[in-house]
């Protein structure tokens, strides 16, 4: 019997260690087979809620949030680069010509259309959406943090562009966007990815795929 199960991924677009959970996730979730069928929902959160809209270059960010010194910034990119790609998600630019410089953005209207997807285009829309964005950004170094580009991406994946332009400036999914992520800091939620599965059970951080498959195969026996 296929038990039914929800997952809650509450991330950030810029986050690699969400994109590295996430493809942990979906190994275990190929592991399991048959044993469950999970709807996955990406919820909002914003590491650098403050970031300018010219953002910052990667390294440098690092380097200044984390008190950590260039080299050892740029060691750090190299260990997550090797993290990714032995999770299935490379991070190694996909574009034409020298590659450009990597950046942080604001991702605030990022999350917006996420948010603005799931709840008018269902969950497989949104997974859709979510894995551009996070191609857009590690892979395609894409300025994520601007409107046009946004709106690329999301009628890249499916999505009607004039509506997807429509719910960028909708005050009220603004709103609504800032109530979620402020329910994460109510649940104590201060990193991502942060995972919850059926609602109640929360794993924080990116796990290996073993302890996603023992995690959900609990969540289903407590039932």
């Amino acid at each position: 019997m296929t038990e039914r199960i929800s997952i809650d991924i509450w991330s950030d677009v810029m986050c690699p260690w969400c994109v590295i959970g996430y493809q942990h996730l979906r190994r275990a979730l190929d592991d399991l087979g048959r044993e469950v069928e999970a709807e996955i929902r990406w919820l909002p959160f914003e590491l650098n809620p403050d970031m300018p809209p010219e953002g910052e270059e990667s390294r440098a960010h690092i380097a200044r949030k984390y008190g950590r010194t260039p080299s050892e910034a740029a060691a750090g990119a190299g260990i997550m680069a090797e993290r990714a790609r032995a999770a299935g998600f490379s991070f190694d630019y996909t574009g034409e010509g020298e590659p450009p410089v990597t950046m942080m953005w604001n991702t605030f209207d990022a999350h917006k259309l996420l948010s603005w997807t799931v709840a008018n285009a269902g969950a497989a829309a949104q997974m859709r959406l979510a894995l551009a964005l996070f191609a857009a950004h590690f892979q395609q170094r894409r300025r994520i943090g601007d409107r046009e580009v946004l709106l690329d991406v999301a009628e890249a994946s499916g999505l009607d562009r004039a509506a997807a332009a429509a719910a960028l400036d909708d005050a009220d999914l603004a709103d609504a966007v800032r109530a979620e992520q402020q329910h994460a800091w109510d649940m104590n939620i201060s990193g991502v990815p942060a995972i919850i599965f059926d609602g109640r059970f929360l794993v924080p951080g990116a796990q290996e795929p073993e302890t996603y498959v023992d995690v959900i195969r609990k969540v289903i026996a407590r039932r």
